[in-house]
């Protein structure tokens, strides 16, 4: 599933390859892939792509015309990506929005999601703040880090689902969660209001350095994830915890990875993150 890392890889690869392109065309396959402003798409033909950010998980294009700018949500969800036309052909089936630019160093970008999970909303100024303002929480990689620590102090329950929480940190999914823990020697079930300034210090710094680290890796494709230009991410080759059932610790403490379930699976060490120390 395409988390924070992903997002940001494939805002950036839009960035570089179509900012300054117009939108000739953008045909949709299912309508109901699109959650939003499904009747404003005429709009957006010929419309010329200035922007392209990051919310969370999400992607948002920000197209211009008539000095006005409205925006393409395209949510990944757990299967879906955004795929330049070389790349896509590999995947011929699922394709259900194609978007045709000019004047961009790449023809056409294609949405393929086999799973429909995520989904694509057509917003204007008012509709992306309104979209903004109910799905995202404090953004881990720009929330100041005095912030951080307030949001966590004002919060009770588990650290691991709070993470994950798109409300209150906007972009953190169980894979980046676990490894953010595992290396900031946190229990996944550790209680949020027990936990000392100095450590929520601690475990800012080292989601700003996982979350990093990930994208300057280019994302985990631990399944199914590739960047607009078919590229792998190369970051699951460097984690640490994440899906390493009964494989040793890499602190080499002696004990071995475990697996909590609950409602996601969270994999940890017994001994370096464990839950009774002083938090």
């Amino acid at each position: 599933m395409p988390e924070l890392p992903e997002a940001e890889v494939v805002a950036r690869q839009l960035r570089a390859q179509l900012l300054g392109a117009q939108l000739n065309e953008c045909l949709i396959g299912r309508t109901d892939i699109v959650r939003e402003g499904l009747l404003t798409l005429s709009w957006y033909h010929g419309a010329v792509l200035e922007d392209v950010e990051r919310y969370g998980k999400s992607v948002v294009l920000g197209l211009k015309k008539e000095n006005e700018t409205r925006y393409v949500v395209a949510e990944l969800g757990m299967t879906g990506l955004l795929l330049f036309r070389a790349t896509q052909t590999k995947y011929p089936q699922h394709v259900h929005v194609r978007m045709s630019f000019m004047g961009g160093r790449e023809p056409e970008l294609r949405y393929w999601n086999p799973r429909r999970f995520g989904r694509m909303s057509l917003l204007d100024r008012a509709g992306l703040d309104r979209y903004r303002a109910r799905r995202f929480g404090v953004d881990p990689l720009t929330v100041p880090r005095d912030a951080f620590v307030r949001l966590l102090q004002a919060r009770r329950g588990r650290l691991k689902p709070l993470l994950m929480h798109q409300q209150v940190i906007a972009g953190i999914g169980n894979i980046y969660a676990n490894e953010i823990l595992f290396r900031a020697r946190l229990h996944p079930n550790r209680d949020v209001n027990r936990l000392r300034e100095a450590t929520i210090v601690t475990l800012y710094d080292t989601m700003q350095t996982v979350l990093r680290e990930a994208i300057s890796c280019g994302g985990s494709s631990v399944k199914d994830f590739y960047a607009p230009d078919g590229t792998e991410g190369r970051y699951k080759l460097r984690h640490l915890v994440y899906g390493k059932e009964g494989q040793p610790c890499p602190n080499r403490c002696g004990q071995m990875i475990r697996r909590l379930q609950s409602e996601r699976s969270s994999f940890f060490c017994p001994a370096c993150q464990s839950n009774r120390l002083p938090g």
